[in-house]
C-alpha cells in the first residue's frame, strides 16, 4: 500500500473502565481505524479525519524526519519479539508498535506493514515491500514463519542489529576526535590566511619594508587562497555529489573498496569490521534456518566490502556444486587462516553457527582494541600537527614585527 493512501484520523474511544480517551492514528480508512481500536480493546465513539493545515501541519526536515536508522530497526525487532513471545497476536503487536514508535517515518512504515498483514499477506512479504528493512531481516523472518519460531528469530535479528550498531558506534567514537581536530585546523588556517595575513601584509608594506621569506610564503598562500577558495568549495560539492552518485555502483566499488583494506593503519581495521559483519550475519541466518545458498548471497552484500562479497560468491558456487564452505575462503587473503580453520571445524562438527558467533565476538573485541590504539596514537599526532601549523603561522606573522620597530626608529 502506498504511503499516500495513509491518512491521519482523530478518534475518541471508551476504555474498559468507561472513560473517554482521545488520540490520533494513521490508517487507510475510518473502518481500518475502528478495527484497530477494537483489537486494542477500545470502543470507538467518534472517528474523523484530522486537519493537517496551518500550525497543525507536520514539520519535516529533509534527510532527518524521514531517516530510519539501524538502531530503530533493532529496537522495533526487540519490542516485537517481546510482545509476540508474551502471547500477543502479530496484528496487535504491530498496532502497538506503530503507536509507540518515536520515529514518525518508521511508524508510517509499520502501519503499512500491518495493513498488508491484515489483508492476508505474510509478514516477511510485507516487510520485503519496504527498503527500510534489510534483506537479512526479511529472510530470517521468512524462515521463522516457516519454522514457527518467529519470536526467537526476531530476538536474533535484534541481537544482530544491536551488535552492528555497537560496532559502528565504536568506530565513530574513535574517529570523532581526529576528525574534529582536523576540521578545526583547516578552519584556523583558512581564517588566518584570508583575514589575518592580509592585514599584516598591508601594515608592513606601507612602511616600505621587505617581508621575511617565511612571511612571504604565508602571503603567497593567502593570495592563492583568495583566488581558489570559490573553486575549492565548488569542487568539494561536486566531489560529494559524484561520490554519493557512484558509491554503490559495482565498477566504482571494485576500484575503491579494495584500497580500504590496503590502507596503512586503517586497512586492518576495515578488514576486521568486514569479517565481523560477515560472520555474525552468516551465523544468525544459519541459526534461523535460512538456506545456506540464500544466506551466502545476502551476507556478502551486507559485509560492506566488495572484496568480501566476491569471496562469498566463490563460496556460494563451491557449496552449490557440493563442496565445502570453508575451502574457497583460503584462496582469499582477506580471510585470515584462523577464520578459515574455525569455519571448517564448525562445518565438520555441525556447529557452524556457534563457530561463526565466536569468530564475530573475537573480531569485535579486536575492533575495539584497534580503535582504542588508533585513538591513543592519533591524539598526540593531531595535537602536534595542529600546534605545528599554528606555530608556523604565528612565527611567520610575528617575524616582520621586529623589522617594523627598526623602520619606525
Amino acid at each position: 500500500m502506498a504511503a499516500t493512501d495513509v491518512k491521519k484520523f482523530d478518534y475518541a474511544v471508551r476504555d474498559s473502565h468507561g472513560k473517554i480517551q482521545k488520540g490520533s492514528i494513521e490508517a487507510p480508512s475510518e473502518s481500518a481505524v475502528a478495527t484497530r481500536l477494537k483489537d486494542m480493546g477500545l470502543a470507538p465513539v467518534s472517528i474523523s479525519e484530522a486537519k493537517t493545515g496551518g500550525l497543525n501541519a507536520e514539520i519535516k526536515i529533509p534527510g532527518l524526519s524521514d531517516r530510519i536508522k539501524l538502531k530503530d530497526i533493532a529496537i522495533m525487532s526487540r519490542q516485537l519479539a517481546t510482545m509476540i513471545s508474551s502471547g500477543l497476536s502479530l496484528l496487535r503487536a504491530l498496532t502497538i508498535l506503530a503507536e509507540q514508535t518515536e520515529n514518525p517515518a518508521l511508524s508510517r512504515v509499520i502501519q503499512e506493514v500491518r495493513s498488508d498483514v491484515e489483508s492476508g499477506v505474510s509478514f516477511s512479504t510485507a516487510l520485503s515491500k519496504h527498503e527500510t528493512f534489510p534483506p537479512l531481516m526479511v529472510n530470517m523472518v521468512r524462515a521463522g514463519e516457516v519454522g514457527g519460531f518467529l519470536d526467537t528469530v526476531l530476538e536474533s535479528v535484534a541481537v544482530n542489529f544491536e551488535a552492528d550498531v555497537k560496532l559502528r558506534n565504536k568506530v565513530k567514537s574513535a574517529m570523532t576526535y581526529p576528525v574534529v581536530v582536523f576540521i578545526i585546523a583547516i578552519l584556523a588556517v583558512v581564517g588566518m590566511l584570508l583575514f589575518i595575513v592580509p592585514v599584516f601584509e598591508d601594515m608592513f608594506t606601507g612602511l616600505g619594508g621587505e617581508l621575511p621569506w617565511l612571511t612571504q610564503i604565508l602571503v603567497t598562500m593567502s593570495d592563492l587562497l583568495k583566488i581558489l577558495i570559490i573553486p575549492i568549495i565548488i569542487g568539494l560539492f561536486v566531489l560529494t555529489y559524484l561520490w554519493n552518485k557512484n558509491k554503490n555502483k559495482e565498477s566504482f566499488r571494485n576500484k575503491v573498496e579494495p584500497l580500504y583494506l590496503k590502507a596503512p593503519v586503517f586497512g586492518p581495521l576495515a578488514q576486521k569490521i568486514a569479517i565481523t559483519r560477515f560472520t555474525r550475519n552468516l551465523g544468525s541466518m544459519v541459526r534461523a534456518g535460512v538456506p545456506i545458498l540464500q544466506a551466502l548471497d545476502i551476507v556478502g552484500k551486507t559485509s560492506g566490502n566488495i572484496v568480501i562479497e566476491h569471496a562469498t560468491n566463490d563460496v556460494r558456487e563451491s557449496v552449490r556444486t557440493g563442496n565445502s564452505l570453508a575451502k574457497p575462503l583460503a584462496q582469499h587473503a582477506v580471510f585470515p587462516p584462523m577464520v578459515v580453520q574455525m569455519m571448517a571445524v564448525g562445518e565438520d562438527t555441525g556447529a557452524l553457527d556457534t563457530m561463526l558467533d565466536k569468530i564475530a565476538d573475537f573480531y569485535d573485541d579486536e575492533v575495539e582494541a584497534t580503535t582504542e590504539q588508533l585513538t591513543s596514537l592519533i591524539e598526540p599526532i593531531m595535537i602536534g600537527v595542529l600546534g605545528g601549523i599554528v606555530g608556523f603561522m604565528v612565527i611567520g606573522l610575528y617575524m616582520p614585527i621586529f623589522s617594523i620597530f627598526e623602520l619606525v626608529q
